[in-house]
């Protein structure tokens, strides 16, 4: 082959490979194609930007109308120490100050312009080191950028979750070194902890939210395993009585959730347990209503995800960025799913 000849095949060759790498890469959102973040819209789903790293078992949060991903692992499930943030304004990523330590399975909150990282789990995984369950609470105040250790938890706990009811955080269940029914409650303007009743049924990986000045925890795990037995229980925690009661399951058991409040609704969506599934998941979207103890079945998730702890509602869309897309935590994903939920609860 002539010089000339393999200079044209070279260049012949190059071309082909941008053409197919324009094929693999999704074209950057387009402002007024669709959704909120100009992607198209179906059955109220869209897709939002991508987190930068695949991530699973992560914290989300929103604070002041961004959306604060902390700590979690990816493929390798190696804890990682990342603080991603997400403006909606621009959808886009940005990188925050790294957490104190590299963790996974933490809940968090959002107190009076500040960020609350709880417990979680150090070393295990992809580590090869034992199962670290953490009591740390880190603070974060975005103006300033630093974090700050606050007084630990009563309880080490992992897979737990958290809600806000005037200003102070309700912290239940996970897994820990005593039974997973554990309940407290921080008051960050004291810092204080305080120790309230257990919840009826111990749980991991659970959906926990605040709506209405009441808690409320649905679904979960028992065991450690991600082939353990799950619950369908719903429990409401009322702080005026210290009383916990029992209302209307969930259509089906389900664990490792992506929950929140919107509009006055319980939203559940996603998680593990589907063994009908070969990924194991659950496309389920369903949302339940205090007034009517009632749950509704929405539009299913357009590819199920599990590993979110917690989920974020912000400018009226339900977010899910990240987790895993199939059983276990080998599958960590930056897909990034919101959510347009027309029911309303109030």
């Amino acid at each position: 082959m002539g010089i000339g000849t393999g200079s044209h095949w070279v260049r012949a060759l190059a071309a082909v490979l941008v053409l197919a790498l324009c094929w693999m890469v999704p074209p950057a959102p387009v402002a007024g194609q669709g959704g909120e973040d100009g992607l198209p819209e179906v059955n109220g789903w869209s897709l939002s930007a991508p987190l930068p790293v695949p991530t699973s078992e992560q914290t989300v949060v929103e604070l002041g109308g961004k959306i604060y991903i902390a700590g979690g692992y990816a493929h390798d499930r190696i804890p990682v120490d990342y603080l991603w943030i997400y403006d909606p304004a621009t959808n886009r990523w940005s990188a925050g100050p790294p957490l104190p330590i590299a963790m996974h399975h933490a809940p968090g909150a959002a107190v009076n312009g500040k960020l609350y990282i709880l417990g979680g789990e150090a070393g295990g995984a992809g580590t090869g080191l034992p199962s670290l369950y953490l009591n740390s609470v880190f603070e974060l105040d975005p103006q300033v950028g630093e974090w700050i250790a606050r007084v630990p938890m009563p309880t080490s706990r992992s897979a737990g979750g958290a809600a806000v009811i005037d200003g102070r955080i309700y912290v239940a269940g996970g897994r820990t070194v005593q039974t997973g029914a554990d309940f407290a409650m921080y008051d960050p303007a004291t810092d204080v902890w305080t120790a309230l009743p257990s919840m009826p049924t111990q749980r991991n990986h659970l959906a926990v939210a605040a709506i209405d000045g009441r808690i409320y925890v649905a679904g979960g795990r028992f065991g450690g395993g991600f082939n353990s037995e799950r619950t369908a229980e719903l429990e409401v925690y009322d702080p005026a009585t210290r009383t916990w009661s029992t209302r209307a399951p969930m259509p089906g058991p389900r664990g490792g959730v992506g929950a929140v409040e919107a509009n006055g609704c319980l939203f559940v969506i996603g998680g593990e347990g589907n063994y009908a599934d070969p990924r194991g998941l659950s496309v389920e979207n369903e949302a339940y209503d205090p007034r009517t103890d009632t749950w509704t079945r929405l539009s299913p998730m357009p590819t199920p995800t599990h590993g979110l702890v917690g989920a974020a509602f912000l400018n009226g869309r339900i977010h899910l960025p990240g987790g895993s897309v199939t059983q276990g935590t080998a599958s960590a994903s930056t897909v990034h799913w919101q959510y347009a939920p027309e029911m309303s609860c109030r």
